[in-house]
């Protein structure tokens, strides 16, 4: 598929079916996230994969809907402030980095045929608790990884000229 009509396909999916995820596909999804371009290269992300079998109630306490443990992993990826690229004025560009990484993970997915749900809107508390993290490690999302049970529907967006500015503002 070329990566248009790749960007075309990729949609947020919200119900998903109980089939297995080869592992093999597994693998080639989290090594995408890998392979992403972070600021000098520090990687400061690290993936939590969690198999959702037997796990909903715990799952629904980081968020809330039911289709979110439907699929047979969830993904999250987490931030390490203290290891990425800090720009001069102070800016720590970790969450960028975690976003790539998570978009990398995501679109590779959507390649073999695999549903995800990009979920910022979580309970961070209950993540922490739940995945045992650190101080210092920062749940930044959580993607469901699954085959999905819905179809792709209409992709409302703005039109590119609302979005672009060429040469100034």
């Amino acid at each position: 598929m070329e990566f248009v009509e790749l960007v075309k396909q990729r949609y947020s999916v919200r119900a998903y079916k109980p089939d297995p995820v080869e592992e093999e596909k597994l693998q080639l999804v989290l090594d995408a996230a890998r392979l992403a371009p972070s600021a000098v290269n520090r990687q400061p992300f690290r993936l939590i994969v969690l198999p959702t079998k037997g796990r909903e109630a715990e799952l629904r306490r980081i968020y809330h809907r039911s289709w979110f443990s439907q699929a047979p992993f969830v993904i999250c990826i987490c931030s390490l402030p203290g290891e990425a690229w800090v720009r001069r004025d102070g800016q720590n560009y970790h969450h960028v980095d975690a976003a790539i990484a998570m978009d990398h993970l995501i679109l590779a997915a959507t390649s073999l045929g695999l549903g995800t749900c990009w979920v910022a809107a979580f309970d961070v508390e209950a993540a922490r608790e739940v995945l045992g993290l650190p101080e210092g490690v920062e749940p930044v999302a959580f993607t469901p990884l699954g085959y999905a049970a819905d179809k792709l529907g209409s992709k409302d967006r703005k039109d590119l000229s609302a979005l672009v500015r060429y040469e100034r503002w």
